[in-house]
Protein backbone atom coordinates (compact mmCIF):
# COMPACT_ATOMS: atom_id res chain seq x y z
CA UNK A 1 0.00 0.00 0.00
CA UNK A 2 1.28 3.25 -1.12
CA UNK A 3 1.79 5.91 2.11
CA UNK A 4 0.58 9.47 1.52
CA UNK A 5 1.78 12.84 3.22
CA UNK A 6 -0.03 16.25 2.06
CA UNK A 7 1.81 19.69 2.39
CA UNK A 8 1.12 23.16 1.30
CA UNK A 9 -1.96 23.75 3.08
CA UNK A 10 -2.83 27.26 4.76
CA UNK A 11 -4.18 30.69 5.42
CA UNK A 12 -5.23 32.88 2.36
CA UNK A 13 -7.79 35.08 1.61
CA UNK A 14 -10.85 34.89 -0.96
CA UNK A 15 -9.94 34.91 -4.36
CA UNK A 16 -6.34 33.98 -3.75
CA UNK A 17 -4.57 30.79 -5.04
CA UNK A 18 -2.68 28.13 -2.99
CA UNK A 19 -1.35 24.80 -4.21
CA UNK A 20 -1.36 21.68 -2.06
CA UNK A 21 1.16 18.65 -2.52
CA UNK A 22 1.00 15.02 -1.75
CA UNK A 23 4.04 12.78 -1.40
CA UNK A 24 3.91 8.83 -2.23
CA UNK A 25 5.90 6.78 -1.11
CA UNK A 26 6.48 3.22 -2.65
CA UNK A 27 7.67 1.98 -5.94
CA UNK A 28 3.80 1.60 -7.45
CA UNK A 29 2.87 5.13 -7.34
CA UNK A 30 2.52 5.39 -11.48
CA UNK A 31 -0.51 2.45 -10.69
CA UNK A 32 -2.69 4.10 -8.58
CA UNK A 33 -5.30 6.50 -9.84
CA UNK A 34 -5.26 9.56 -6.97
CA UNK A 35 -7.70 11.84 -5.80
CA UNK A 36 -8.03 14.64 -3.88
CA UNK A 37 -11.15 14.99 -1.35
CA UNK A 38 -11.68 17.01 1.77
CA UNK A 39 -14.12 17.89 4.63
CA UNK A 40 -15.13 21.00 6.54
CA UNK A 41 -16.35 20.59 10.33
CA UNK A 42 -19.58 18.91 10.65
CA UNK A 43 -19.56 18.05 6.43
CA UNK A 44 -19.33 14.61 4.99
CA UNK A 45 -16.10 13.77 3.05
CA UNK A 46 -16.60 15.91 0.03
CA UNK A 47 -14.75 14.64 -3.78
CA UNK A 48 -12.75 17.47 -4.98
CA UNK A 49 -10.70 15.72 -8.10
CA UNK A 50 -9.24 12.45 -9.62
CA UNK A 51 -6.22 11.78 -12.28
CA UNK A 52 -5.98 8.45 -14.24
CA UNK A 53 -2.37 6.77 -13.93
CA UNK A 54 -1.12 8.62 -16.42
CA UNK A 55 -1.88 11.99 -15.62
CA UNK A 56 -3.74 12.15 -19.04
CA UNK A 57 -7.58 11.94 -17.96
CA UNK A 58 -8.61 14.27 -14.89
CA UNK A 59 -11.99 14.48 -13.07
CA UNK A 60 -13.26 16.98 -10.65
CA UNK A 61 -16.16 17.98 -8.88
CA UNK A 62 -18.71 20.81 -10.56
CA UNK A 63 -18.06 23.12 -6.88
CA UNK A 64 -14.55 23.32 -8.33
CA UNK A 65 -14.15 22.46 -11.94
CA UNK A 66 -12.77 25.97 -13.80
CA UNK A 67 -11.04 26.82 -10.49
CA UNK A 68 -8.66 23.83 -9.24
CA UNK A 69 -6.23 21.90 -11.11
CA UNK A 70 -5.20 18.43 -10.38
CA UNK A 71 -1.61 17.23 -11.71
CA UNK A 72 0.68 14.59 -10.77
CA UNK A 73 4.53 13.94 -11.67
CA UNK A 74 4.87 10.16 -11.39
CA UNK A 75 8.72 10.53 -11.52
CA UNK A 76 8.71 12.14 -8.20
CA UNK A 77 5.82 10.13 -6.79
CA UNK A 78 3.54 13.08 -5.77
CA UNK A 79 0.18 14.75 -6.70
CA UNK A 80 -0.83 18.28 -6.77
CA UNK A 81 -3.90 20.39 -6.16
CA UNK A 82 -3.60 24.02 -7.73
CA UNK A 83 -6.71 26.05 -5.98
CA UNK A 84 -7.17 29.12 -7.71
CA UNK A 85 -10.26 32.29 -7.24
CA UNK A 86 -10.70 30.11 -3.79
CA UNK A 87 -14.03 31.34 -1.69
CA UNK A 88 -14.35 30.55 2.04
CA UNK A 89 -16.57 27.79 0.94
CA UNK A 90 -13.39 25.86 -0.10
CA UNK A 91 -12.25 25.99 3.90
CA UNK A 92 -11.86 22.30 4.90
CA UNK A 93 -8.80 19.63 5.45
CA UNK A 94 -7.87 18.25 2.12
CA UNK A 95 -6.69 14.47 1.95
CA UNK A 96 -4.73 12.92 -0.47
CA UNK A 97 -5.92 9.49 -1.71
CA UNK A 98 -4.90 6.36 -3.49
CA UNK A 99 -6.90 3.79 -5.61
CA UNK A 100 -5.85 0.32 -5.65
CA UNK A 101 -3.80 0.31 -8.89
CA UNK A 102 -4.80 -2.58 -12.26
CA UNK A 103 -8.54 -1.81 -11.61
CA UNK A 104 -10.82 0.76 -14.54
CA UNK A 105 -13.19 2.59 -12.32
CA UNK A 106 -15.69 4.98 -13.21
CA UNK A 107 -16.54 7.86 -12.79
CA UNK A 108 -18.98 7.48 -9.99
CA UNK A 109 -16.28 5.25 -8.41
CA UNK A 110 -13.73 8.41 -8.36
CA UNK A 111 -16.27 10.54 -6.59
CA UNK A 112 -17.12 7.94 -3.45
CA UNK A 113 -14.09 7.68 -0.71
CA UNK A 114 -14.71 3.78 -0.40
CA UNK A 115 -13.22 3.56 -3.58
CA UNK A 116 -9.64 4.72 -2.30
CA UNK A 117 -7.58 2.63 -0.18
CA UNK A 118 -4.50 4.98 1.22
CA UNK A 119 -5.24 8.40 2.64
CA UNK A 120 -2.60 10.65 3.88
CA UNK A 121 -3.37 12.93 6.78
CA UNK A 122 -5.17 15.44 5.72
CA UNK A 123 -3.95 19.48 5.59
CA UNK A 124 -5.73 22.37 6.17
CA UNK A 125 -6.86 24.99 3.82
CA UNK A 126 -8.74 28.35 4.99
CA UNK A 127 -10.04 31.11 2.85
CA UNK A 128 -11.04 34.27 5.09
CA UNK A 129 -13.29 36.47 3.47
Amino acid sequence: QVQLVESGGGLVQAGGSLRVSCAASGRSFSTNVMGWFRQAPGKEREFVAAISRSGSSTLYSDSVKGRFTISRDNAKNAVYLQMNSLRPEDTAVYYCAAARGKIVYSDYDLRVPSTYTSWGQGTQVTVSS
